[in-house]
């Protein structure tokens, strides 16, 4: 009896769905970089559904396929800038070995994100502006979930003698978080440049403020 070779037929509609799929997303995204930019400049309460289609290329009523609400496009605008913020401070972390490098690299790529992405800073004054009802504004809901991946590099800090023994790491946590978000804001707000108060930041997070006796 002949075996009859068995192939896998790959169909037009098996061939068009992933296709169809990374369209979808290339426009989500395209829409979503459109609007974070409209945010920022008009606010939300003035910046309308029909400009964002408009900016986008695209019908108002394709944007209500990828977006039920302004609202709801307000708050992807964020969460993805907020993705993105992580992913870039991740990445630079991760080249590193060493604790005080990986904290290094971290901060720069903080500081660089929103140099280079001025409207996420704008975003996040907006979202407070519009929502302040919110316990908890959606930069700070990220920080949280990303003190995990920053408290075994602080500990071990702490626990190899390098940091003073008696401080503890949501201390540590809270300061320089604290201190790179007013940071942001104030390059932000006057246009400072990231790798220069960057170099700032280390300077005095690694020598100290008072002179040797």
């Amino acid at each position: 009896m002949t075996q009859t070779p068995t192939t896998n037929t790959v169909t037009d509609s098996d061939s068009e769905a992933p296709a169809l799929s990374d369209r979808k997303t290339e426009r989500r995204n395209s829409i979503l970089q459109h609007a974070a930019k409209l945010f920022a400049r008009d606010g939300y309460a003035d910046c309308e559904m029909e400009r964002v289609a408009a900016e986008s290329g695209i019908a108002k009523g394709t944007l209500y396929l990828y977006f039920r609400s302004k609202e709801e496009l307000f708050c992807a605008c964020v969460d993805q800038g907020m993705r993105e913020l992580q992913a870039s401070v991740q990445t630079a972390a991760s080249q590193h070995t060493a604790a005080l490098e990986k904290i290094s690299a971290g901060i720069l790529a903080y500081l660089l994100f929103f140099e280079t992405h001025p409207e996420q800073a704008e975003l996040l004054i907006h979202e407070r502006a519009s929502f302040h009802d919110r316990l908890t504004p959606t930069y700070f809901m990220y920080r949280e979930e990303s003190r995990e991946r920053w408290r075994t590099v602080w500990a071990e800090l702490l626990q190899n003698g390098t940091l003073r023994r008696e401080l503890k790491v949501d201390q540590v946590l809270d300061f320089i978080g604290n201190l790179v978000y007013g940071t942001m804001f104030t390059n932000h707000f006057l246009g400072r440049s990231a790798k220069d108060q960057h170099a700032v930041i280390m300077e005095i997070l690694l020598r100290g403020l008072l002179a040797p006796n």
